[in-house]
């Protein structure tokens, strides 16, 4: 009799929270950084891409970057001018807030702040992600970018996608061994709209624009104030997104 199917084991891979140890570890590796350093600056990232950060950690390999829950930042800088611990870092607690990071220096603002203005990355979107222009695929043989570029300096898709162009709900069909939509003069349909701009992408649209091969997001490091040893200044770059998302409970970081 064959072995029923039921009493088969999934391994599901899990995602545990951090230990208490790895978080004071962190905690005091920030507190650490702040006598070894002239600056600290408080930045956030536009869609988020760890291959593009292993980039940024590469190029400033003299600096220190953090990522953490923000009120566990902002304890270990010290959000008070009793608890700081330098002059005038705690001027920086009203930065940390939402998806943000810290930035530890030696090297001049103007060579961080200029680095930075300098790195942007495109990639694909991402489902979440709003589309910054509407993509329609027009009506006839669809090309390989789906007419973004003319078609003199395109080429046919593939027929081995049009299935999967079907199954994402572009109404499809093959004509004399090319994917079209309404017939090869373009009649019949008018065309197909992926996203329009402004609005949430899901999943499905985003693996449509990826197939089309075109990318919406970019990646973008946002300085937002630095914290300068002498004089204990701190200068904004940015105001603080507000739309971004508070910090969780505190009792996620104790």
């Amino acid at each position: 009799m064959p072995k029923s199917k039921r009493a088969r084991v999934f391994h599901l891979t899990q995602v545990t929270k951090k230990t208490r140890e790895q978080k004071e570890k962190l905690f005091e590796n920030i507190r650490e950084c702040v006598p070894q350093h002239k600056h600290c600056f408080v930045f956030s990232i536009d869609n988020m891409r760890n291959s593009y950060l292993k980039d940024v950690r590469h190029e400033l390999k003299d600096c220190r970057l953090f990522f953490g829950k923000t009120k566990l930042t902002a304890r270990a800088l010290g959000s008070t001018p009793e608890e700081a611990q330098a002059d005038g870092i705690d001027k920086l607690t009203p930065y940390l807030s939402g998806s943000v990071g810290l930035l530890f220096t030696n090297r001049e603002p103007s060579e961080i702040t200029s680095y930075f203005e300098s790195l942007s990355q495109v990639d694909f979107a991402r489902a979440g992600t709003r589309a910054t222009r509407t993509i329609t695929i027009p009506a006839g043989i669809v090309y390989s970018t789906g007419g973004e570029v003319p078609a003199e300096h395109d080429v046919p898709v593939s027929h081995t996608i049009e299935p999967e162009l079907r199954r994402l709900g572009i109404p499809t069909r093959m004509v004399k061994g090319k994917v079209v939509l309404g017939d090869e003069n373009g009649e019949g349909s008018e065309g197909y709209t992926i996203c329009k701009e402004g609005e949430t992408l899901d999943s499905r649209q985003t693996r449509l624009l990826k197939l089309f091969s075109v990318c919406m997001s970019e990646f973008r490091v946002k300085l937002l104030a630095y914290w300068s040893a002498e004089g204990g200044a701190v200068t904004e770059l940015s105001k603080p997104d507000e739309a971004q998302a508070q910090d969780e409970e505190m009792s996620d970081d104790e």
